[in-house]
């Protein structure tokens, strides 16, 4: 089986090149999947633009029309962390329902992997530390509703805690938010997680990789999930400027290839995001995103 990817062009647009956020790496990540002979077009899939009622089940909806129509406050964008565009309206409004396709397809395929997402940040009526639209909320309030699960378990690795998933699904017991993350990072005020754990800077892979396994392995010998929302984040990486951590290239890759291994062993339907990377060289922070995907395709190929 060809394992189907979730993207759009809209992803990468025109965008302030000294920026922190690399908005190119989503173009370079695919660009980089095809070259690899991976991303092709039998197994390409492209999502529409999310409707209201999907957003607003997860977001207030004043909060996502004062977004769209480009009226927050200055506190407000300077929260977002990123410049409004006609581009960003439209990529933001994709990229939530990128993530509902790929959950669609992994109960259907056993694996999807959408090459964005991860918009952890993102609160109810907040945008947040480049995050506008929580996808893992918007995704996991969408299928509980449309009754596609009875439960799921978001799997975040990002090495920043999940304060936004966390506190929009604090009162769904049916949706699981789990994040490992550096302690002493972003966000200075961490939300309560299902479970969290929390990292001491500077972890390097042996103890890194035994949290990864042992946390994955309860959750779900616990939570018994119909289905894992996998947030892929490579600013754990050494040299990411956001990161704080001391995970090596080749930690990552384990990493991916270690919590894929499990749910594909259980017999779990995962969705992949690739979540946060900021390295400034784009080329390589690209390369580093598409572990999972590689990963994905050595399991279910």
């Amino acid at each position: 089986m060809t394992i189907p990817l979730v993207t759009h062009p809209a992803y990468s647009f025109a965008f302030p090149g000294r920026h922190r956020f690399p908005m190119e790496k989503f173009g370079l990540l695919s660009a980089y999947l095809n070259e690899q002979g991976i991303l092709t077009p039998n197994n390409t899939f492209r999502p529409g633009t999310a409707s209201k009622a999907v957003l607003y089940g997860a977001h207030c909806p004043e909060y996502i029309e004062r977004f769209c129509r480009n009226e927050q406050s200055t506190s407000e964008v300077r929260r977002m962390g990123l410049p409004w565009s006609e581009g960003l309206r439209k990529r933001t409004l994709i990229s939530p329902n990128g993530t509902l396709l790929s959950a669609h397809l992994a109960l259907s395929y056993g694996i999807a992997c959408h090459l964005a997402g991860g918009t952890h940040h993102a609160h109810y009526d907040f945008a947040s530390g480049f995050c506008i639209i929580n996808d893992l909320a918007v995704t996991a309030r969408t299928l509980l509703a449309q009754g596609k699960v009875k439960k799921l378990l978001i799997f975040d690795c990002d090495v920043h805690q999940g304060d936004g998933t966390a506190s929009i699904l604090a009162n769904e017991p049916r949706a699981v938010t789990c994040s490992i993350h550096c302690d002493k990072n972003f966000p200075a005020r961490k939300a309560i997680s299902d479970i969290d754990v929390a990292l001491p800077p500077g972890i390097t892979d042996n103890d890194y990789l035994a949290a990864v396994e042992k946390t994955l392995t309860e959750a779900i010998n616990k939570e018994q999930p119909e289905l894992i929302l996998y947030d892929a984040g490579v600013d754990i990486f050494c040299d990411d400027p956001l990161g704080l951590l001391n995970v090596s290239e080749a930690g990552i890759a384990e990493r991916d290839h270690l919590v894929l291994s499990i749910c594909r062993a259980r017999n779990i339907p995962t969705a992949t995001v690739i979540g946060g990377g900021y390295d400034d060289n784009r080329k390589a922070l690209a390369k580093r995103h598409a572990w999972v995907v590689k990963q994905a395709h050595q399991l279910w190929t």
